[in-house]
């Protein structure tokens, strides 16, 4: 018989462990072509292992054309172009990066701007709220929903963005989607391919590379401490402009009301769109939350964006835009377009919100992000002091740090990183980043404990400070 010693201790099924076995054996020549394989009772027998897991491999074999069968003689190894397998079979073992991640320095303090607390969600009323909604919507939960979200949850998104944001529209303007990328694309269908926009520059960078894969020409517009300019804007045949007018990202910064006024104007002059990304509007720790740029809109050319992933838990991704009406029209024309979030979803967040449980939720929230907020800022100017220079104060998630020590980018991130504590860069989001100068970091605080924040800013100003770290 055939010597076959294959090695069958491993977590993967016994008969992929056989099959691989005697894959390589034939691709590196060990088991020659024209050769005979063992019957599936001998090799059973040999290998001390079931029949069926034996007739499992040879079948796979089979299958794969390494062998092939004869009547009534049994299986043989094909003759395999000569030299194609020299140097060992081509089989790949993925490498996991735990080697590569134990060589860097451990991460302790990590100021991700794009993580929130995830221990102030209320799991067990959400969790509740979907068996309730299974029971009382259980047949129509398992079909297609409307292509614009569900109607009821809309009339109430309708109702609490007029209270809380100053958003002006009806519950058929309204489309939901799963999240600011999707509804964006949809935009960009929707106004035209192959079109110019303009977008704050510095402005979010992935928003940026979506445009340009969707076909849109970008034009990237300077801004001051009052936003994005608007003469650049002027006679250059933008079609739309993408801004964030009540929390300029990253710099933070608000839009004041007649820089607001003459931006709806230049759109009304040149009939163009404004799409107004209100991604964190709910936080602000210093007066009421700014109005939307949307409410002010007298010629229906704002598209106002939002997302629940700030205020309830990304793994939902439930984002939505309000379209102005010439736009929904052209929408509901382009009848493709399916409803990518889950139905059970919005019906729990439907229940979450007419319940109170949101409002409550919200108010939390923004109580425990406010005392982070607070925390940062009372760390960074106790222990920088004169050192530090903070951009974007007072609401969001997030703000911008800048150490007076003459260290670029690159250096104040990789010197975090090796005292354990993890900042984020600025240039990203900038077209040209070489004009970044002074250099700056990016912290956010939302995931991160009030003892924790001051631990990382200490550290921080230790690893920057410190004369054996300066450059």
């Amino acid at each position: 018989m055939l010597e076959m010693t294959p090695n069958l201790n491993n977590e993967e099924p016994l008969y992929l462990q056989l099959y691989n076995y005697i894959k390589a054996e034939i691709q590196n020549g060990k088991i020659r072509a024209q050769s005979k394989l063992p019957s599936q009772r001998s090799l059973a027998k040999h290998l001390q292992i079931s029949r069926n897991t034996v007739d499992a491999a040879y079948q796979q074999l089979l299958a794969e054309g390494y062998v092939i069968s004869k009547e009534r003689d049994g299986l043989y190894v094909v003759d395999l172009e000569k030299g194609y397998f020299q140097g060992g079979p081509h089989h790949f073992e993925p490498q996991l990066a735990t080697q590569q991640k134990q060589e860097r320095p451990a991460i302790k303090y990590d100021f991700n701007y794009g993580d929130i607390n995830l221990k102030d969600f209320p799991f067990k009323i959400w969790r509740k709220l979907s068996m309730q909604s299974l029971d009382e919507e259980q047949a129509q939960l398992l079909l297609y929903g409307d292509p614009q979200g569900e109607l009821e949850l809309r009339n109430y998104m309708a109702s609490y963005l007029y209270e809380s944001r100053g958003v002006q529209c009806s519950a058929e303007q309204i489309v939901i989607g799963a999240g600011l990328q999707f509804l964006l694309g949809i935009v960009c269908n929707l106004i035209g391919r192959n079109e110019l926009f303009a977008m704050e520059d510095p402005g979010y960078y992935r928003v940026r590379y979506l445009f340009k894969d969707n076909g849109i020409k970008v034009k990237p517009i300077p801004l001051d401490e009052h936003g994005i300019h608007i003469d650049p804007l002027r006679n250059n045949n933008i079609k739309a402009v993408y801004v964030t007018p009540s929390h300029q990202f990253p710099l933070g910064t608000v839009m004041p009301i007649s820089r607001r006024l003459a931006l709806l104007e230049w759109a009304k002059e040149e009939d163009a769109y404004i799409i107004e990304d209100d991604y964190d509007g709910e936080f602000r720790y210093a007066g009421k939350p700014i109005p939307a740029l949307q409410g002010l809109d007298s010629s229906d050319c704002v598209i106002y964006m939002g997302t629940f992933s700030k205020s309830l838990i990304p793994a939902i991704k439930l984002s939505y835009m309000i379209l102005p009406r010439k736009l929904m029209d052209l929408f509901h024309q382009n009848n493709y377009y399916v409803q990518t979030v889950s139905r059970l979803h919005q019906h729990t967040l439907q229940l979450f919100i007419e319940s109170g449980h949101w409002e409550r939720h919200l108010n939390k929230t923004r109580n425990s992000y406010k005392r982070r907020y607070e925390a940062l800022l009372k760390s960074i100017q106790q222990t920088f002091g004169e050192n530090g220079k903070i951009y974007g104060a007072s609401s969001g998630l997030h703000i911008l740090l800048e150490p007076n020590n003459k260290m670029t980018e690159e250096e104040l991130i990789d010197t975090a990183k090796m005292a354990g504590v993890k900042v984020y860069p600025t240039s990203i989001f900038y077209a040209n980043p070489l004009v970044v100068q002074p250099a700056k970091v990016l912290l956010g605080f939302a995931n991160l404990a009030e003892d924790e924040i001051d631990t990382g800013i200490r550290l921080l100003n230790n690893a920057w400070f410190n004369s054996s770290t300066m450059t």
